[in-house]
């Protein structure tokens, strides 16, 4: 069935031409409702769809004579990479896709996807809260057709695997992991001595079940509200990435915004922020207390040090390349002096 419904979304997409669905004016203009579809990769219990759900809840309160907002959960419209061709070209007007995929479309970020780039989670949200920092990468991807709206928690990054524990990165050694689809995570990975398998977040409990992967890396939420816990019973908090997910939005679509309406877009962003961060947080740990329980997931708590040398490496070698990312790279450090690791 969900197949079948997935099927059917994408082809519905497909069929509608760019105008009706991005808009090539203001919904007011033809008198009729405009649909806004958001897609996005997570289950309706995830704080991303929460959030989605309470954008939708706000724009209808405010702008309901004009716009009727559907979100679509659990790639419903398609793979992430999909959801982003599709907002590119306006056939759906937003879609939260993940940091590391959108390094694929734009080097700008690159930077977000370097392990351990953020000292601790508060240097982190304080990084992500800074339009300084996140301005000129939200909007370097306007000529391919987006620019991201808002940022979304998605916690650490940490490695889970079915029946080896990793404590340290020779652990990894001979292990096929799943990462994201980015050339950052695959060069972690070389690093780090596991052998990066790159593959869609749809596709990895099968790989998990079936061993054509030993792990992933992900946050706590991957254990229960994806089930990988029920296959991966060694969780190990070496915390080598905090990446944000990303809500990206049409081009066409924004500017087709009157200032007023964009007001009240804005103003949903903002909210989408806030309550999925709240949500993240009982939702983290939620998961971590039914992992333990229900799943018996084992909990590791490696130094992070080795961990850490081994990709220090990638920030010299990034800065070398990108230049232009240093007064960012700096901004982000000065935050990390601010609020320091725990082990510092």
């Amino acid at each position: 069935m969900r197949k079948r419904f997935r099927a059917a979304a994408l082809a519905l997409a497909a069929a509608l031409p760019a105008g009706i669905l991005a808009g090539c004016g203001s919904a007011s203009e033809s008198g009729e409702k405009m649909i806004i579809r958001i897609g996005h990769n997570q289950s309706t219990n995830h704080p991303t769809h929460i959030a989605l759900a309470a954008f939708e809840e706000f724009i209808e309160s405010r702008l309901g004579d004009k716009y009727d907002v559907e979100v679509f959960p659990s790639e419903l419209l398609g793979s992430q990479n999909e959801m982003v061709q599709l907002t590119q070209t306006g056939a759906i007007n937003f879609c939260v896709a993940s940091n590391s995929l959108l390094e694929t479309f734009s080097q700008n970020y690159t930077l977000f996807n370097l392990p351990y780039l953020f000292a601790s989670g508060e240097a982190y949200h304080a990084s992500m809260d800074d339009e300084a920092i996140t301005g000129p990468i939200f909007k370097s991807t306007a000529q391919a057709g987006f620019e991201a709206v808002t940022w979304l928690d998605a916690g650490t990054r940490n490695f889970y695997t079915v029946d080896r524990p990793v404590s340290a990165p020779s652990d990894l050694k001979g292990l096929k992991i799943r990462v994201q689809q980015s050339p950052t995570n695959v060069q972690m990975m070389s690093l780090l001595g596991g052998s990066a398998t790159p593959m869609g977040f749809g596709d990895v409990y099968t790989a998990l079940q079936s061993r054509i992967i030993d792990g992933a890396e992900n946050n706590e939420l991957a254990l229960t509200d994806n089930g990988h816990g029920d296959v991966c019973k060694y969780y190990s908090y070496d915390m080598h990435q905090m990446i944000p997910d990303i809500l990206i939005g049409n081009i066409a679509f924004l500017d087709s915004l009157s200032p007023e309406e964009r007001a009240v877009f804005d103003e949903g962003f903002d909210l989408i922020n806030k309550v999925q961060r709240e949500q993240w947080t009982i939702a983290v740990d939620a998961a971590k207390k039914r992992a333990l329980e229900v799943q018996k997931v084992n909990f590791l708590y490696p130094d992070t040090k080795p961990f850490k040398d081994a990709v220090s490496p990638m920030h010299e070698a990034m800065l070398r390349q990108h230049p232009d990312f240093q007064p960012i790279y700096d901004a982000i450090q000065a935050y990390n002096q601010q609020y320091p690791s725990a082990e510092s």
